[in-house]
């Protein structure tokens, strides 16, 4: 494992301090560690929506009423059992 020092100034040091101190956390490389998965978990959320955002841009308008779209999407989700009764 790579060592990397940091510089923090004084209260997000107390602050980092004060987190482990609970127990959730052994020492500061955990919470740090933990911070920066969170961030890369984030991250990876962004990116999966944005794509979502430009595959639905990229498809162009419907020439469906939205009533149609919500029923077509109502139907699918009650095919794969995510949706029970009727909408």
């Amino acid at each position: 494992m790579a060592t990397m020092n940091i510089s923090l100034p004084d209260p997000m040091k107390a602050w980092v301090e004060s987190r482990t101190q609970d127990g959730r956390y052994s020492n500061a490389s955990d919470y740090v560690r933990d911070l920066i998965r969170r961030d890369q978990d984030r991250q990876q959320a962004i990116a999966e929506l944005q794509q979502v955002v430009d595959d639905a841009l990229a498809s162009g308008v419907s020439d469906r009423s939205f009533p149609d779209i919500l029923d077509a999407v109502q139907r699918e989700a009650r095919q794969k059992g995510l949706l029970r009764g009727e909408g």
